[in-house]
């Protein structure tokens, strides 16, 4: 099999009450709703019939994060049940689902988290990089973290950033898309090194969490990531890291030892080399096959058609490539993968 594990839709329930709750979208809003096959799903059969029938999909929500509505709770709760109704109706084409959560309200993400894989048969959970602009990793969100580690599930890791985080002062918003071409990849490599240094992998080790965009900056990035931030706090004036950097020096580790405990997707948009170089950092056996699909220019077949390419063209053996396009996700969701 060939299971995309990054791709998006919008169940029709969750998209008519999207819809209604910002009827005039600007940015994200305004992109996913330029895209038929994110919630018309003959289009997104024709278009999933155009690749061979062993290829299948897993299924999240696009963005906006559900917590950028009022109704985020409800939201929630119906773009999950969507889903599961998806993967149940067409198994032959979904391979199973994350469950989307209202992070903006802990203790209905902690409920919703456990009815979805539960009860609905999620794979885990999708989460955004900040919290509307708060950080994802932190003490009060600790529990959220544990839970998902206590059912040894993943979670799917995605960028959220929009035009009004500005890159200079006086700017009225980030200019270019810059927000999402470059903010993007930096929102995720944030989040990544909250996690590490605020201790994820120390307080569960084995956590499963995949990485969209193969891990953001930081597969290019690994000489700042491992020499730079082996000198943690020498650029610092004002706090002191020494005990931080002592306590990984401690356990024999560096910082960028923990970067490579994360998981990482192929979805780079058919750009080959960036993904030699991620696949380089992460590892074959934490690299999965995904697209991305359908936010490509041509409404959901580029991307994966450009991203299979890729891969078997990738220097591979074939147990490597069978890992990266399907062992690798089925390893992670212990058995709760569809589509055998």
């Amino acid at each position: 099999m060939k299971i995309d594990a990054f791709t998006h839709i919008f169940p029709k329930a969750y998209w008519d009450r999207m819809l209604r709750a910002l009827p005039d979208g600007r940015d994200m809003h305004k992109r996913v709703r330029a895209i038929p096959s994110i919630v018309d799903l003959d289009e997104r059969f024709r278009i999933m019939d155009e690749f061979d029938d062993d290829y299948r999909q897993v299924l999240t929500l696009g963005s906006p994060p559900v917590e950028v509505f009022d109704s985020s709770v409800e939201m929630a709760r119906v773009a999950n049940d969507g889903m599961a109704e998806l993967v149940r109706r067409y198994p032959g084409r979904f391979a199973g689902f994350a469950a989307s959560l209202p992070m903006n309200d802990l203790g209905a993400s902690l409920a919703e988290a456990r009815r979805a894989i539960d009860q609905l048969g999620a794979l885990g959970v999708q989460l955004f990089t900040n919290i509307n602009g708060r950080p994802l990793y932190a003490k009060d969100t600790l529990p959220l973290f544990e839970l998902i580690a206590g059912y040894d599930l993943p979670v799917w890791l995605h960028p959220a950033r929009g035009a009004e985080v500005v890159d200079y002062r006086g700017e009225r918003k980030s200019q270019y898309e810059i927000w999402w071409t470059l903010g993007w990849p930096y929102e995720t490599s944030v989040a990544m090194a909250h996690m590490v240094f605020g201790g994820l992998f120390d307080r569960h080790p084995g956590f499963k969490l995949i990485t969209h965009h193969m891990g953001g900056m930081i597969p290019y990035f690994a000489g700042r990531i491992g020499p730079g931030w082996d000198q943690l706090g020498s650029r610092t004036s004002d706090e002191d890291y020494g005990v931080l950097l002592k306590s990984f020096q401690s356990k024999g580790k560096r910082p960028i030892d923990y970067f490579h405990h994360f998981y990482a997707d192929t979805a780079l948009f058919g750009a080959l080399e960036a993904t030699k170089c991620g696949l380089a950092f992460f590892g074959a056996d934490r690299t999965l096959f995904a697209s991305d699909a359908p936010f490509d220019p041509e409404g959901g077949r580029m991307y994966i058609r450009e991203t299979l390419a890729i891969i078997e063209r990738l220097q591979l053996t074939p147990a490597a490539r069978s890992a990266v396009y399907e062992g690798n996700l089925r390893r992670l969701c212990n058995g709760r993968l569809g589509a055998h």
